[in-house]
């Protein structure tokens, strides 16, 4: 979002406002879009209606026009095709009708779709008042005896027309005799005539019927079929932007910068711009021709609507090809053309500013990826209702599991990633016995002490191994340093449970949701960084042994004897005869050995060694 605000052209043009499920909420127009869009993020806002719609703004789209006048229109267009809350009470968000014609069945059929398919059928539209589009089906069907039952004609079961025949609303295709294919289809291709627009003698007929009631003084029923010649006049009238020729064309241009270039796509139907798409290519060097003509074939290979026309910025080799290619597969003439002047060429320079503002807007992004945070990053700050974004994370873990070397270690990751030069392990101090709670706050404070005193940033979060009590005691570290808006979390080993400073109860957070994820993996690190450093320091205290006093003993002898004995006390018990019986031990090194450790106490000060961990740690044989 930072990145496309930044990047806004100054140009006319209109702007999508998006929620964070990409709902659009809001379409405005603007003489500059880059003054517009900015002013609703950089004030406040008397009108609540606005306020609100500030705060649900999670992403903006963009189309760039040649003038406000064709932002204003446009801007009638997509709110009428989207129906954004903001603009009007949304009533229904579906999209444009059309008119389907199952011109693939044997008697076809006509009704409303809002999605076209590629079935065989013919469509007309899209339209974009539907309440005329349907008042106009009505009077198609009324000039038209067209069947409006879901019968799979022709059928081996024998029917009975409906009451639709006898009304004069359908020719009876159900029932032998009543009408036949052909004639059922020269009515199928007047309805085509008139859904293309061709509709002078409908309106002739309907003129006259609506005379001769008047004249009648029938003014109700006048008044009716005044409403259908309404109704048939927004059929064929269309809204026009960009264009006024009434006719379908789609309008190509190119924007380029390095090896990236965007190919924007204008979409133009019967003279208004319903919409646009805009592809980003790779190029090795490729000039804006090239770039079009390999674009053209793969784009409309899949395509099921075809425009009369289609507008590109540059001649292309083999466009006469790529014509009959196009027509072939759309059944009708279509024209590539490249327009130098007039109407035409602005919509050309319409595309390319809409093509260059998506570019600008993908290299932008590019520059920035690595700079944006991962999902889990985001996930992690809605599921905790973090203030920020904690895309740096300290976590912190105790390693006790003797009556010494109790330890403690924190861990960093920034944007979900351990960065091992800011770890750090810590040997406790200030704790004596087994006191998880005040080993943590001791560890916690230390920390915190340890990046003001080197003027560093504190983490946007600090994790926690442990529950409530862990929490508390981290809790109280904070504020003795009296450091304000940390923001805290600690996560339980036995469910998983996350807990939050002011919140005596865990919250709900998925096991297997990615911010559950990410902080098991932070927490696993911190508790697999305190355990490895709790054993250096058990294995270094081994090398410390009261063994190392007795001449003739050096490291491999003491390893035999600990591994033969496993423990400093039971040599110190064993016989003579058990000490000379070890491997690799002779009979001199087992008198001094059994000397050492049975003279009297005031001969040997240091018989019980340095400190007696080793006495607890034992070596499996």
């Amino acid at each position: 979002m930072e990145v496309k605000l930044s990047n806004l052209p100054e140009s006319s043009g209109c702007y999508l406002f998006k929620n964070d499920e990409g709902q659009i909420i809001y379409i405005g127009k603007a003489r500059s879009l880059k003054k517009r869009v900015r002013s609703y993020f950089q004030k406040t806002h008397s009108d609540p209606k606005t306020e609100q719609l500030v705060s649900l703004i999670a992403d903006l789209d963009i189309l760039v026009t040649n003038s406000e006048i064709d932002a204003l229109i446009l801007e009638s267009n997509l709110v009428k095709e989207h129906r954004p809350k903001y603009n009007i009470n949304l009533k229904d968000d579906k999209h444009f009708p059309y008119i389907k014609l199952t011109v693939n069945e044997l008697y076809p059929r006509l009704f409303v779709v809002r999605r076209m398919a590629d079935d065989g059928a013919r469509y007309f539209g899209p339209y974009t008042s539907a309440g005329a589009m349907r008042k106009t089906l009505a009077v198609i069907r009324r000039i038209f005896p067209i069947r409006s039952c879901s019968l799979d004609l022709p059928s081996k079961r024998k029917h009975h027309v409906c009451l639709d025949y006898f009304i004069g609303r359908c020719p009876g295709c159900c029932e032998e005799g009543k009408t036949t294919p052909e004639a059922y289809r020269t009515m199928i291709d007047e309805v085509i005539m008139f859904l293309s627009g061709k509709s002078k003698e409908i309106v002739k007929r309907l003129t006259e019927r609506m005379e001769r009631e008047s004249e009648e003084l029938k003014y109700e029923a006048a008044a009716k079929i005044r409403d259908q010649l309404r109704a048939i006049d927004s059929v064929v009238q269309r809204q026009r932007v960009v264009s006024y020729d009434m006719l379908d064309r789609d309008v190509i241009a190119v924007a380029e910068e390095g090896t990236d270039a965007c190919v924007g796509l204008l979409q133009i139907r019967e003279g208004a711009l319903l919409g646009q798409e805009h592809f980003i290519v790779a190029t090795a060097g490729e000039n804006a021709a090239e770039i079009v003509r390999n674009f053209l074939p793969r784009y409309y290979k899949t395509s099921i609507i075809y425009s009369k026309e289609i507008l590109i910025p540059v001649e292309i080799e083999d466009r006469e090809l790529i014509e009959t290619f196009l027509s072939e597969k759309a059944g009708q003439r279509i024209y590539i053309k490249v327009p130098q002047k007039g109407e035409k060429a602005e919509l050309i320079d319409m595309a390319f500013k809409n093509a260059k503002h998506n570019l600008d807007l993908f290299l932008a992004q590019k520059s920035a990826s690595k700079k944006r945070a991962p999902h889990a990053i985001y996930s992690l700050q809605r599921d905790l209702y973090l203030r920020t974004m904690p895309r740096t994370i300290a976590a912190f873990d105790i390693s006790n599991l003797g009556k010494e070397l109790a330890v403690g270690s924190a861990v960093y990751f920034a944007d979900g990633q351990p960065r091992k030069s800011e770890y750090r392990r810590m040997r406790i101090r200030t704790v004596e016995g087994q006191d998880d709670f005040s080993m943590m706050k001791e560890i916690v404070g230390r920390y915190l002490n340890h990046l003001a005193e080197n003027q560093k940033d504190y983490p946007d979060l600090l994790l926690i191994d442990g529950g409530k009590g862990q929490l508390s005691a981290a809790l109280g570290a904070v504020r003795e340093l009296n450091i304000e808006s940390l923001q805290m979390a600690s996560l339980a080993k036995r469910f998983e449970e996350v807990y939050l400073p002011g919140h005596p109860e865990p919250l709900s957070i998925p096991r297997t949701s990615s911010s559950s994820r990410l902080l098991q993996r932070i927490r696993d690190e911190a508790h697999r960084f305190a355990v490895n450093y709790h054993r250096n320091l058990r294995s270094k205290r081994l090398e410390e042994s009261a063994l190392d006093n007795i001449p003739g003993i050096g490291k491999k002898r003491k390893l035999d004897l600990l591994a033969a004995f496993g423990s400093v006390e039971r040599i110190k018990s064993a016989a003579l005869e058990e000490l000379s019986a070890t491997p690799n031990i002779r009979p001199s090194i087992a008198k001094a050995v059994y000397d050492y450790f049975h003279m009297p106490a005031e001969n040997n000060s240091q018989a019980g060694g340095i400190d007696q961990l080793q006495d607890e740690q034992m070596i499996d044989e």
